[in-house]
C-alpha cells in the first residue's frame, strides 16, 4: 500500500494563506477619515448698531465783546461782553460701525442731536445794556474712536458741524436792536464711553463748537457783531438697539 507525504500539501496550503498579504507594496496601513475642523466664525462687535441717548450739558468759555459801529463802521464804544454760559439739555441718535484694525478694535459711525439750551448772558451798565441767549443747537457728529483691551471702554474724537439759534439785544451808544439769528458752527472734541450691560452705556465729552461773526442792524443803521463760539462739557447716556 502505497503512502503520500503530506509535507508538500503543507507547505502550498501556508503559501496559498499568505498570498494575499504579501505584495510588491509591502504592508498597507488602514485608511482613517480626515477630522472635522470647526468653522470659523468672526468676532461680535459689541459696539456696532444703533443707538439713542439723553445728555446734560453746560456751556462756558465764550468771549462776546459787544461793539457798537455806526452807519459808517466807526466804532462808537463797546460798553460789555455777553459771554454765553449756562445748562443745555439734548437727544442724540447714531449709529456705529466695529472694525479690527492692526490689531485695534475701532468704533465710528455718526450722531445726529438736539440740544435745548439755558445759556446766556448780560450786563446793564446804566448806560447801555445787552443780552445774549442760545435758544437752541442741532449737532452732525462723526465720532472715531478705539476700545481699551478689555472692551468696555471707548475713547473717540469728535467733528462735526452745527447749527445755534440766538436771540441777541443791544441798546445804548445810539443803538437799539433786539431779534434774533442763526449761526454755523464747527466742532470739535474729545469723549469716553463706559458700558454698563450689554444695552446701556454712560459717555462724558468736551467741544469746541467754533461760531462766526454775525453782523446785526439795528433800523437806524447801528451795527454790532455776535460772537457765540464756546466750550461745552455733557455727561450722558446711551441705549443701544
Amino acid at each position: 500500500m502505497f503512502t503520500i507525504s503530506k509535507t508538500p500539501f503543507a507547505a502550498a496550503a501556508a503559501l496559498a494563506l499568505l498570498a494575499p498579504v504579501a505584495h510588491a507594496g509591502g504592508y498597507t496601513a488602514p485608511v482613517e477619515p480626515a477630522p472635522v475642523i470647526a468653522p470659523v466664525t468672526a468676532a461680535p462687535a459689541p459696539w456696532a448698531g444703533a443707538y439713542a441717548g439723553l445728555g446734560l450739558g453746560y456751556a462756558f468759555g465764550a468771549d462776546d465783546v459787544v461793539g457798537v459801529s455806526d452807519a459808517t463802521d466807526t466804532l462808537l464804544g463797546s460798553p460789555g461782553s455777553v459771554d454765553l454760559k449756562g445748562m443745555t439739555y439734548g437727544l442724540h441718535l447714531g449709529y456705529r460701525w466695529q472694525r479690527d484694525v492692526g490689531g485695534r478694535q475701532v468704533v465710528f459711525g455718526p450722531e445726529l442731536a438736539y440740544e435745548a439750551s439755558n445759556a446766556d448772558a448780560s450786563f446793564d451798565t446804566g448806560t447801555a445794556n445787552a443780552m445774549a441767549e442760545m435758544d437752541n443747537f442741532v449737532a452732525l457728529r462723526m465720532k472715531t474712536g478705539v476700545l481699551n483691551a478689555a472692551g468696555d471702554t471707548l475713547f473717540y474724537g469728535i467733528a462735526g458741524i452745527g447749527r445755534g439759534d440766538f436771540n441777541y439785544a443791544v441798546e445804548g451808544l445810539g443803538m437799539d436792536y433786539d431779534g434774533s439769528y442763526k449761526d454755523n458752527a464747527w466742532i470739535l472734541g474729545l469723549g469716553a464711553e463706559r458700558r454698563l450691560s450689554e444695552r446701556m452705556s454712560i459717555f462724558g465729552e468736551w467741544e469746541f463748537r467754533g461760531f462766526g461773526k454775525t453782523t446785526l442792524t439795528d433800523a437806524n443803521g447801528f451795527m454790532t457783531e455776535a460772537t457765540p463760539e464756546h466750550h461745552h462739557v455733557k455727561l450722558g447716556v446711551n441705549f443701544s438697539f
